[in-house]
């Protein structure tokens, strides 16, 4: 039987660490890339350009992971990191075999199970809204 504190401290695991390899593994690295002025080395696999889709990327793989570590602003913080894996996913890697797509597919579920499940209570979102 699952206990709504199991669920919590699930949560907690899966914001810490799919959060935090994000943050340090994607987000960090791209943000690296702005500070460099190296915006026109990413690619634009939505066709806004190289420099708008690296800042989105930044966005989303840093910016959206960090809420996601504190627990703030949880399920809107997700949308961003969830439409990245689909286009990192899907769009970058659309024709690559499975094993490319794996880490893309095991972020993309990861962040949707936490969407559905919840920040749980060892969260910002707990905290300051008092409800989950």
């Amino acid at each position: 039987m699952i206990t709504n504190r199991k669920l919590d401290w699930a949560a907690l695991l899966l914001r810490l660490i799919f959060g935090g390899l994000m943050l340090a593994n994607h987000g960090w690295p791209k943000l690296q890339k702005v500070i460099d002025g190296r915006l026109d080395q990413f690619g634009d696999p939505l066709g806004i350009g190289a420099p708008a889709s690296l800042l989105l990327a930044v966005f989303a793989e840093l910016l959206c992971s960090v809420f996601l570590l504190l627990g703030l602003f949880t399920r809107w913080a997700l949308a961003p990191l969830v439409f990245t894996m689909i286009v990192a996913t899907f769009v970058v890697h659309g024709s690559d075999p499975l094993p490319e797509k794996e880490l893309g597919l095991l972020y993309l579920f990861a962040f949707l199970a936490i969407w559905l499940i919840g920040p749980g209570w060892y969260s910002l979102d707990a905290r300051l809204l008092k409800r989950i």
